[in-house]
């Protein structure tokens, strides 16, 4: 069953909603990524939340006009609305006003998640018959998708993207560094306010899918995903477009397999799921990556440490150390240097000799911030240089690398 979901052969609703989970996590994704690097996470969370009284109100409004209130781009329009107001109103906050941005984003989360509640216990005791569904908005809901409202969300994320491939470089520069960004000519405050509107698209076209209050899940965690794997700020925001991807298609493909499981919450666990390979498994940042490298650090402290030892004719206690001297063929079985392990000894000796001629050296300043008892001097200076050395230590110099 998961494979025919997954190849979008479980029928004309499931593969509706398959395409547009897809280019809804494309577009989160590359969104989210924005705004984690401007560190303004949150703000996703206040906007979301703020989109709640204006599906209320929408609903009451298309009623009120002898309309069906669950017209799904009739309901958009009016989440954009308040979404818009619930940025008006954090913005204003934090400018006029001596509130931090998160002590505001509380404020408005708070007042217009609860304004909306209530709208929505008013709507259910109103008795129409026509507001069933209408607390999908809040997790998600793809039961009885019809191809208008897939279109809908299909076209917003593909103008969503689109968008942000057009201003990315603006957005790029405000997210790392907005006071060069200044001096450098680009607006901030605007591209700050394009950001914020193409996160309140995003959130807006999900909702449907994820709802408000999973929409900022989706719009974060690929991001963090992302940030696992590159360094390059571009690639960043590929590869979380690519996450959110991979989260809608395989999140809406398990929950076609298993009815019984909601679309929305079943998408986020799934970018859940890749963060936590993300975090274990990237090379340079994850978890197994980490303790590889602390376990390699550990072993050249010890051959470091050895190879000293050998070269002032110090017994070797640590096993440790014994042990990963005579499996570098450094020393014999019974403790004693090899050939290679004298010479090897003479050298760590004689670079640690340098090593502080070089540190002592204002010539040298530089440099003596690199030292950390295991870097090959080699690396740091040129042949010249360490010649000069030698002749001031005064010692033989014809120990070889």
């Amino acid at each position: 069953m998961l494979w025919h979901a997954l190849s979008l052969q479980l029928g004309y609703n499931a593969t509706l909603v398959a395409i547009g989970a897809t280019l809804l996590g494309l577009s989160c994704g590359a969104a989210g990524t924005f705004l984690f690097l401007r560190k303004r996470a949150l703000v996703s969370d206040a906007i979301s939340h703020a989109t709640l009284p204006g599906v209320a109100i929408a609903f009451l409004v298309m009623v009120a006009l002898g309309g069906d209130g669950r017209w799904l781009p009739g309901l958009l329009i009016g989440s954009a609305l308040s979404a818009w107001a619930g940025l008006w109103v954090l913005n204003r906050f934090v400018a006029r006003t001596r509130l931090s941005e998160d002590a505001a984003i509380g404020a408005v989360l708070s007042v217009f998640f609860g304004f909306g509640v209530v709208l929505l216990t008013v709507i259910q005791s109103l008795g129409t018959g026509r507001q069933a569904g209408l607390e999908g908005f809040l997790l998600g809901s793809t039961a009885g998708m019809l191809y208008q409202d897939a279109l809908i969300i299909a076209g917003g994320g593909v103008l969503t993207l689109l968008a942000l491939l057009l201003i990315r470089r603006p957005m790029l520069a405000v997210s790392f560094d907005p006071d060069y960004a200044a001096a450098r000519g680009v607006p901030v405050a605007r591209v700050d306010m394009a950001m914020m509107v193409l996160v309140m698209c995003v959130t807006v076209v999900g909702l449907k899918i994820v709802g408000l209050i999973l929409i900022v899940a989706l719009l974060i965690i690929p991001s963090v995903t992302a940030r696992f794997w590159s360094e390059q700020a571009d690639r960043v925001v590929l590869l979380a477009a690519a996450a959110g991807g991979l989260s809608g298609y395989v999140g809406a493909a398990i929950s076609a397999s298993a009815p019984n499981l909601p679309t929305g919450p079943i998408i986020v666990l799934v970018s859940f799921a890749l963060f936590v390979l993300s975090l274990l498994l990237a090379p340079g940042r994850g978890v197994l990556a980490s303790v590889l490298g602390q376990m390699a650090f550990r072993r050249e402290v010890h051959l470091r440490q050895g190879l000293l030892a050998l070269a002032q004719n110090q017994p070797v206690y640590e096993p440790l150390t014994r042990r990963l001297l005579r499996r570098a063929g450094l020393t014999r079985a019974d403790g004693v240097a090899t050939e290679a392990g004298q010479a090897q000894a003479a050298k760590a000796l004689r670079d640690e000799a340098r090593w502080q001629i070089a540190r002592a050296d204002p010539a040298h300043d530089s440099i003596a911030v690199l030292y950390d008892g295991l870097r090959a001097i080699e690396t740091v200076l040129t042949p010249d240089q360490i010649a000069e050395i030698d002749r001031r230590i005064g010692a033989p110099q014809a120990v070889t690398p």
